[in-house]
């Protein structure tokens, strides 16, 4: 199966599992998505991610979905830059979610990272997907 936005894929199957109530989810593997998992796990949106490895087949990301006396803790995530329109920003342009509530997770030249990790380490980049 080829498909054109992988990491967008991902975002859709987790919106799907917590919408169904799934304790997890199965994605294939790539690097991207696993940093995008490992900044995901860091501010507490899921439990955490393993990869399984299948002889002759490409790898799976099984994703533990984190829930909050029976709530989705990811309310709302949208995939901001897509294959056919980029979106970067700059460290002061960079967009607040939510009032600060919830995240942008950047692509930088430093690494996958959220929101207030840029500002920290004062870098810009483009904008993957906010969540909230």
């Amino acid at each position: 199966m080829n498909l054109n936005d992988p990491l967008g894929d991902m975002l859709t199957r987790i919106r799907n599992a917590q919408m169904r109530g799934k304790s997890s989810v199965v994605s294939p593997s790539s690097k991207l998505r696993r940093w995008v998992l490992d900044v995901l796990k860091d501010e507490g949106y899921i439990r955490g991610y393993s990869e399984k490895q299948f002889t002759g087949t490409m790898a799976e990301l099984e994703i533990e979905l984190k829930y909050h006396e029976g709530r989705p803790v990811i309310q709302d995530i949208q995939r901001v830059s897509k294959p056919g329109r980029r979106v970067y920003s700059s460290v002061k342009t960079m967009p607040v979610v939510q009032n600060g509530l919830g995240i942008s997770i950047l692509s930088t030249p430093k690494g996958v990272m959220s929101d207030s990790a840029a500002r920290e380490n004062n870098v810009g980049g483009e904008v993957l997907c906010r969540i909230f």
